[in-house]
């Protein structure tokens, strides 16, 4: 086993993604900066997209939904679940809650939650942005629609921190946690609200 300097073993990603330790001449900032500009970047032209492109007021219907908005809410509702199950396995693979250390399948449950809660999401974003587009009408609209550009930009910038070498401790869990923030309120401001005034129907 490859221990670091005094036989200590280097820090790796309790997530199961372990990060190859920085050269000498990049420090942790900047190895940060460039998925944090690539997901910003991510996040500004979905919502440009979604400010110019003309909402056709139809993008996705799901067999056994009653309407697009309604498989959008409950799609949502999956995703945001879903993200709950990564919050709880971060908490346990970071050693806040629960054994230590982590049962081994925790990693691999952290994994596939996120991966699934984003395919949940993708026609979701699909049906925003071409059906709906960036809207701002009332304050809800408005704080759903950025959010949902903050989610995939966090998102993005997230997958690429993994491939980085040398990425800070601080910054897998903080963008991990905007990620889940974003996500938890354009749930709010869809799911939630779809079903508090329409009831919880498909």
């Amino acid at each position: 086993m490859s221990t670091g300097p005094g036989g200590v073993d280097p820090p790796t990603d309790p997530t199961g993604f372990a990060p190859v330790p920085a050269s000498p001449s990049r420090t942790g900032t900047t190895v940060v900066l460039v998925p944090l500009l690539v997901g910003g970047l991510v996040a500004v032209a979905l919502g440009v997209y979604g400010r110019v492109h003309e909402p056709t007021f139809f993008a996705v219907n799901i067999a056994g939904f009653s309407s697009g908005v309604a498989a959008k809410a409950w799609l949502a509702s999956v995703g945001f679940v879903l993200a709950l199950v990564q919050l709880w396995s971060a908490a346990v693979l970071y050693g806040r809650i629960g054994p230590r250390p982590a049962p081994r399948w925790t990693g691999g449950l952290h994994r596939w939650s996120g991966r699934v809660a984003v395919l949940a999401t993708v026609p979701v974003v699909v049906h925003c942005l071409y059906a709906l587009g960036f809207q701002d009408g009332t304050p809800r609209l408005l704080v759903h629609s950025l959010l949902g550009c903050v989610f995939y930009g966090a998102f993005v910038a997230k997958m690429l921190l993994l491939t980085r070498r040398g990425a800070p401790g601080w910054a897998l869990p903080v963008l991990g946690g905007i990620v889940f923030a974003a996500l938890a309120g354009v749930w709010l401001t869809s799911s939630l609200w779809f079903f508090t005034t329409t009831g919880v129907t498909f």
